[in-house]
């Protein structure tokens, strides 16, 4: 059996959907239908039962849930702007802790999302090399609650009996629920049709002109393949990122979204809340050398055919991921 936590949220639902594409069944997804999208996620799924975390969590602690072969805990709170720090260290951290500590002790595959919200402001890098692990600092307490873990496995020096998977900028089908959490991609379609230009962040650093900040966007897609790598080698263990190696910039993602609705680019530049100003990345970039040198071959798609993918076949139909 096959444990997806988060399994009817927006990666663990593609996830599940290409597990099924290879046969599997015998899947338990630990999540709750909080939002009917996250229904709309699970309806073309084959899987055993959808099991809340609470009633999960109790299995786990009392040793009655048994048969599992691997454990991908996907499910979190994934807000950036969340700033209940106990919330998050029981949600992010501790209920990771006790996952990990369950799979450890019955030689169960563990592979859980850490995130590339671990590296701050980039200004320590974006290696997944451990020995830069503790020199990190997060700039938001979902961040930081993810980095909590990280730092825990290892000092535990348990990191290399499991993986962590960094992934950056994630986008694709069955994003719907996430809300203001939602990629641009997403928000950036809506924006385009509804009123035939995009809204982007003003910069606030000489360095980068209006529109020019840079992120390592990805397609779920690709983000599944990299994630089910793990499932195939379990000799490979450790903390990894998930992204493509590429910094594209926001203006790039706009071009692609007009691109792909055959339309002239129409942008306009809005000033950023102050809220998040000081917590704002102007650079992410995954190094993936890791990964690579790992054994992961698969090309990765570029943006401009990711997005395009993605209105095409994803937004403009309306559809979820389905078989």
């Amino acid at each position: 059996m096959i444990v997806v936590t988060g399994g009817a949220g927006f990666i663990g639902s593609a996830l599940v959907h290409a597990l099924n594409r290879r046969g599997h069944t015998d899947i338990d997804i630990v999540d709750i239908e909080d939002h009917p999208e996250k229904k709309n996620n699970l309806a073309s799924l084959k899987f055993s039962r959808l099991v809340s975390p609470d009633t999960f969590l109790e299995q786990v602690r009392d040793g009655s849930l048994q048969g599992v072969d691997a454990l991908f805990h996907l499910g979190a709170c994934s807000s950036t702007t969340e700033t209940d720090v106990d919330f998050l260290n029981r949600n992010n951290f501790q209920f990771t802790q006790h996952l990990a500590q369950y799979c450890l002790g019955r030689n169960i595959r563990f592979i859980y999302a850490s995130s590339a919200a671990t590296y701050g402001d980039g200004c320590q890098g974006y290696s997944d090399d451990v020995a830069y692990l503790t020199t990190l600092t997060p700039l938001n307490p979902y961040g930081q609650s993810k980095q909590d873990f990280d730092l825990w496995a290892q000092r535990e020096g348990v990191l290399d009996q499991m993986v962590g998977l960094k992934y950056f900028n994630v986008f694709g089908p069955n994003e719907y629920h996430k809300e203001d959490m939602r990629s641009m991609v997403l928000k950036g379609y809506e924006q385009i049709r509804d009123t035939g230009k995009i809204r982007l962040f003003k910069s606030y650093r000489e360095e980068y002109g209006d529109g020019q900040q840079v992120r390592d966007f990805i397609y779920v897609q690709d983000a599944v393949a990299m994630t089910l790598f793990f499932l195939d080698h379990p000799e490979v263990n450790g903390l990894f990122n998930v992204g493509t190696g590429q910094a594209r910039c926001w203006n790039d993602l706009a071009a692609s979204l007009f691109s792909a609705l055959n339309r002239e680019p129409k942008i306009e530049y809005i000033e950023m809340p102050d809220s998040i100003r000081d917590q704002y990345q102007y650079h992410t970039c995954a190094e993936i050398d890791k990964i690579r040198n790992a054994g992961y071959d698969r090309p990765i798609l570029s943006l401009e055919d990711a997005v395009n993918d993605y209105v095409n076949f994803y937004l403009i139909p309306g559809k979820h991921l389905v078989s």
